[in-house]
This record gives C-alpha cells, structure tokens and sequence, in this order.
C-alpha cells in the first residue's frame, strides 16, 4: 500500500478499531480472573431455602438473601407454593414456614442487583404446585429482572455452550434462573428448564454425602451440575417422620476439610465426575466464619480473601449434639402447633 492510499485508508481503520466491541467488564463476582471463565466453569455457593428464615419452624437460613448476597451467596434456592392464587415461598406447605411472596423476595433480588452491578446471581426455583410458568414471568415483570435475565437463546445449553462471565456482563444479563417443572422457553425464555441442563445429587441426606446423579433430563456428561450439601436429621412427629437440619454438626459440615464436609464432598465429587460442581447448596452458610466461601475459592483456583461475614446468632449450637438439636426443633413444633 502507498504512503497515500494508507493515509486515506486510516480514518477508516480508526473508526472501524472504534466501532468493534470493547469489553467492559473486568470484575466479575469479585474477581477479575472469573470474567474470561465461562460460567459453566465455575464454582458458586447457594444458599438452600434462602428464603427459610427463623423464627419458623422450618428455617435453614439465619439471614434474609440480601445479607445472603452481600456475604458472598451467588445462587438463592427457593420452594414455591400456591397460596391462594400468590406465588408464596413456603417450605413443604405454607402453615409450617411462609417465607412470604415470590413478588416481594424478587423486588429484594432486584434492588441488590442494581446496587451490585458486577455480580451475577443464580436463581434456582421449586415450582412445587404446578404454576404455569407465564405466571413467574409476570412476576419478573413486575419487579423489573425481566430486563436483566439471561435469554439461553434454546430451552437447554450444553457445559460448553454457556457465555463467559464478562459476556454476560457486558449483556447486562446478570440473573440466570432454574426452575425444575412446567419451564416452557417459547413461553418465557429466560427461565430454562432446570434438569435439561442441569442434574443434582440427592437430598434430605441424614447419613453420608455422595456425587451420584440423583436427578436429570439428560446427559449429564454435558450438564452443569449442583450438590446438596446439607445434613438433616430424622425425627418422628405424630407418627410421622420428617427431616430437620442437622445444627449441630453444620461447622463440620460446611467445614473446608474433613469426614462430611463441604471441601470433602466437593473433591470426592471431582474424582467421580471429572469436574468440580458448579453450585454447592448449604444450610446456614455462616456457620465455619466463611468456610464454604474459601472451598469455593479453591475451587475456582482464586485467592480467598477473608471478609466480613454474618455471625452466628446467639450461641454455638454446633458445640452441641444432634438430639439436643432435634429436641429444640421438636419442642418448637409442638409450642406452634398449639399457637396455630
């Protein structure tokens, strides 16, 4: 190219260096290394039942999910319910633990969205009745986190088909939703269907964890995959057996190492499936002063730094014992009963 013919072309040039994209995001979830990572490629912690909070009957969390993400809980499982025609946040049925409407937890959602413009949230939902799922759509709607829900462009995407962090980003799609029945992507296409793209290991677990598939649609070799990392204990009311949170040992559970922790299921989980999990779902993630956070941290191969999280309320329940435990929770069932 002559010296002329380059110095009409250069205008161009510049223009088109200044028309092509420019990423803009260089922190994403905290870390700039997790923006080039896809998100199928990370670790993120959950918080099981988020919406569970005492002084319920049925509670497995301490802390509301703005407090939940603020100290570093990247997915909010919920278990919704039909409570006279309201999408409600109830655990089991809603006598025993109403956690109130899915309207009021989601405009929650969305505020901590607005004020964390670098994180990207995961929202796991149970729709335990059957609601069509235009009836969760409206609700995005109404709260505004339409706008800013991940669109998978297909109703499931495969392990290498997901964008990475920045991407999403820089999409300003920063909430991906799971729901596990009645997902319909032609209906409302930013709520996938969860076990098309995703499979669990088993729940309700009293005895030993394990990374055997529980639950899927597909083929999990290609599927984002979640543990359920929370110890309960079985008891027996009225002649009816149920499982409770098992308080007493959660240090050990959620602890980074050691027989039953969270840092041991997550590695045994690595050697049975070729890949660490994807999103690890606790009970009262406090509990270890952030343990669950830094396994997650190893996970992804990022430093861990040591912040604020939430204490513990009250006292220690984990210096005590799985009965004594089971006790509390049993006397609290009989007093509310009586209050009902």
């Amino acid at each position: 190219m002559r010296l002329d013919q380059f110095k009409f072309a250069l205008p161009f040039l510049f223009g088109l260096a200044l028309a092509a994209p420019q990423p803009r995001a260089t922190t994403c979830n905290g870390s700039p290394a997790l923006c080039s990572r896809q998100y199928s490629n990370i670790t993120f912690v959950g918080a099981h039942d988020s919406y569970a909070l005492p002084p319920s009957l049925a509670d497995n969390q301490d802390y509301d999910l703005t407090q939940q993400l603020t100290d570093g809980i990247r997915m909010l499982q919920g278990q919704t319910h039909n409570k006279n025609g309201t999408i409600e946040l109830c655990h089991s049925f809603c006598a025993l633990e109403d956690g109130g409407s899915l309207a009021t937890y989601l405009g929650k959602l969305k505020t901590w969205l607005d004020q964390n413009p670098g994180e990207i949230v995961t929202l796991l939902l149970v729709n335990s009745d059957d609601f069509d799922v235009s009836a969760f759509g409206q609700v995005f709607q109404s709260v505004g986190l339409d706008s800013v829900s991940f669109n998978p462009g297909t109703a499931s995407l495969t392990l290498d088909q997901w964008p990475t962090l920045g991407q999403m980003l820089d999409n300003g799609t920063r909430l991906v939703t799971f729901m596990d029945t009645k997902a319909d992507f032609t209906s409302v296409p930013y709520i996938i269907d969860e076990f098309s793209s995703m499979w669990e290991t088993a729940f309700d677990v009293t005895t030993t964890f394990d990374c055997a598939v529980n639950r899927t649609h597909g083929d999990p070799t290609t599927q984002l995959n979640t543990i359920n990392h929370f110890l309960d204990i079985g008891t027996t009311i009225a002649g009816d057996l149920i499982t409770i949170p098992n308080k007493a040992g959660l240090t050990e559970t959620n602890g980074i190492s050691g027989p039953g922790s969270l840092g041991e299921q997550a590695q045994e989980c690595i050697t049975a499936n070729g890949r660490a999990p994807n999103f690890m779902l606790v009970d009262f993630y406090e509990y270890g002063g952030g343990s669950v956070f830094q396994v997650a941290a190893a996970l992804n191969g990022i430093p861990y730094t040591q912040g604020p999280i939430a204490p513990v309320p009250g006292a220690a329940v984990g210096k005590g014992t799985a009965a004594g435990a089971a006790m509390a929770v049993i006397t609290s069932l009989v007093l509310g009963m009586w209050m009902l």
